[in-house]
């Protein structure tokens, strides 16, 4: 007996361990899946699901489902065993005293079936106000700038005390829920016990039984009750866990949309990046009105093509269908020829050379954030690169140089410094194709002006899309386009447009005096 209970021991510490390995690396292979299938999706599918929602599943669920799996290896195959090898064994004991298994297991059966359907819709709910409390703490941290300089601190803690509030509320219900389970088991097993020996002992006495018997069909009934402790346990678990698949589901089951096609194509030809519209219309999912329409234009290897406008003119929407960020809804987008569509979408993105509106930098030195747009370029291309976005002597002028530390998201960085690193991480990778999505609008006048002229030395022979807000940042360019409510109101050079574009008169009028027009 001593042997097999250190046996005993032994393999339920390697069961443990066991169980704990093959859990953590589920969750592990679950946690990288996901973020790699979230890195796949287009922009479109990736607008179906909020940031802090993804962030909730990438981490919370994904522990949930881990807990829930090292809780099932240990006990959907052990507790199922324990009961039906105590029923077996209970009534080859006695076989009169099982009428009352036949009352306490379909009770407790029922029991845990009432808590299953009432606590599922609420951990799903959980889960649903843990991805809100993250958007509130997310929204809180990031804009904390805004947050301080209109005094609406209070206004932010009264956001997130509501919402901890809500979750607290309804975590509280359910583990209410929960918490019927195990008094109702106790009291089960207790009243099972006493009517165990009560009946067993008129047995007993009347001589039909004995004594051993009793005992060892009591011992088999808590080893059965013990086994539905463990299936409560499971249980308890097991709608939550239930709920954290079924939202790690919904992001897997997502389709990318824009898929590589089956034998992509490249472009063959001498001079390369010429980039031409072909009566595009764009509209975004679920939107009424299209935001592009029947866009058509070239953008030609060493010429500088502006794209200008009113806010919302959808100039940065056209911008980010050159990528293949999303697929147009009629038309097509030609590089040298080939529709972008026909290419992998790797291929293309290797020929181009894209600053977001909004500089997006990334925690580690200087020189790994330049690099991030070429990841085997020298020191003196990184050099160059941030000479010609203006950078350097902001850089030399920081402790360490190329080798500063950026902090998250560039928090110890002004705007106009983030925007020429931005810039220079496009300008290190020498693409075909240059797209600056109103790039320069942190930059001063002067650091504007030395930025281009420089850019038109460095990147001559590239094909150039500058968004802009500013006239003067467009005025040099080689063809202006004039985007009004996602239709080309006007096409040309700046005198040109001057002269026959009511509307580019108009925004040039509003910025530039009749002295600067000249």
């Amino acid at each position: 007996m001593l042997l097999i209970a250190v046996g005993g021991a032994a393999c339920a510490v390697l069961a443990g361990y066991l169980a704990a390995q093959v859990a953590m690396g589920f969750g592990e292979i679950l946690r990288e899946k996901m973020f790699s299938h979230v890195t796949g999706l287009s922009l479109h599918e990736f607008d179906l699901f909020s940031t802090p929602s993804l962030i909730t599943r990438t981490t919370n669920d994904v522990t949930q489902v881990q807990m829930v799996t090292m809780v099932m290896l240990r006990m959907m195959i052990m507790a199922p065993i324990m009961c039906v090898g105590g029923i077996i064994m209970a009534v080859s004991k006695d076989k009169d005293l099982a009428w009352i298994l036949v009352v306490v297991v379909p009770l407790l059966a029922g029991v845990i079936a009432w808590v299953a359907v009432k606590g599922f819709p609420l951990f799903r709910s959980i889960q649903a106000k843990l991805d809100r409390i993250t958007q509130v703490l997310r929204e809180g941290l990031s804009g904390i700038r805004v947050i301080r300089a209109f005094d609406r601190i209070e206004h932010q803690r009264d956001r997130f005390r509501v919402t901890n509030l809500d979750l607290t509320e309804t975590t509280v219900r359910v583990n209410r829920i929960m918490a019927v389970l195990m008094p109702v088991m106790m009291l089960v097993m207790s009243y099972t016990t006493i009517a165990i020996i009560w009946f067993g002992s008129i047995r007993v006495d009347r001589g039909t039984s004995n004594v051993g018997d009793m005992m060892a069909f009591l011992q088999y009934a808590m080893q059965i009750m013990f086994s539905l402790m463990m299936a409560i346990l499971l249980f308890i678990m097991l709608p939550r866990g239930q709920a954290s698949a079924e939202r790690i589901a919904e992001v897997l089951a997502v389709a990318p949309t824009i898929a590589d096609p089956a034998q992509p194509s490249a472009p063959s030809c001498s001079v390369c990046g010429h980039v031409g519209f072909r009566g595009v219309t764009f509209a975004y999912h679920g939107a009424e009105e299209p935001a592009l329409r029947e866009i058509t234009f070239d953008a030609a290897p060493g010429k500088v093509t502006a794209i200008i406008g009113s806010t919302g003119s959808g100039k940065s929407t056209l911008i980010s269908l050159i990528p293949r960020f999303y697929d147009v809804s009629a038309g097509s987008i030609e590089v040298d020829g080939i529709d972008i569509r026909a290419m992998a979408q790797a291929d293309l993105r290797a020929r181009i050379g894209f600053v977001p509106q909004k500089a997006v930098l990334f925690s580690g030195t200087v020189a790994d954030n330049i690099r991030y747009g070429k990841p085997d370029a020298t020191d003196d291309e990184v050099r160059s690169a941030a000479d010609t976005a203006q950078a350097s002597d902001f850089i030399l002028a920081m402790e360490g140089g190329f080798n500063a530390v950026i902090a998250e998201a560039g928090a110890n960085l002004s705007g106009g410094q983030k925007q020429r690193l931005a810039i220079a991480r496009a300008l290190v990778r020498r693409p075909e194709i240059y797209v600056f999505d109103d790039s320069f609008s942190a930059l001063d006048f002067k650091t504007d002006a030395k930025l281009r002229a420089a850019l038109r030395q460095e990147i001559s022979q590239a094909t150039v899309l500058i968004v802009a807000q500013r006239v003067a940042t467009v005025m040099d360019a080689d063809q202006i386009i004039v985007l009004d409510e996602g239709r080309i109101a006007g096409a040309g050079p700046h005198r040109t447009l001057y002269k026959d574009c009511q509307l580019y008169r108009e925004i040039v009028s509003s910025q530039l005096s009749e002295e600067e027009l000249g």
